[in-house]
């Protein structure tokens, strides 16, 4: 191995348990209601458009996404092109695991 230059990949994987105040988990599941709502709306254009790549699934659907969910930017773009959440088995959220064929 002398004079080779050989990688290690490290991934560290974390499970975590938000503890919210009530407020907080209010707002936060606003939020996962809404994103889910904007993702099911932007897979419905995705099949009536035939869109599927992502960036151009983004430009179709980003600014109605951010206004009419009243979403931030990041949630805007990201959240409605990686499907939606649902409730985990714990009382968490999942997100929705998508694999390509």
């Amino acid at each position: 191995m002398y004079g080779r230059l050989t990688s290690l990949l490290v991934k560290l994987v974390l499970q975590i348990r938000l503890l919210p105040t009530p407020a907080q988990a209010t707002a936060l599941e606003a939020t996962l209601r809404a994103c889910n709502e904007a993702a099911a709306w932007v897979a419905e254009v995705a099949f009536e458009t035939r869109t599927f790549r992502n960036f151009t699934l983004r430009k179709h659907t980003y600014a109605e996404v951010k206004e009419r969910w009243e979403l931030g930017a990041q949630a805007a773009q990201h959240g409605p092109v990686n499907g939606p959440c649902h409730p985990g088995p714990r009382g968490g959220w999942t997100r929705t695991q998508h694999h390509r064929q």
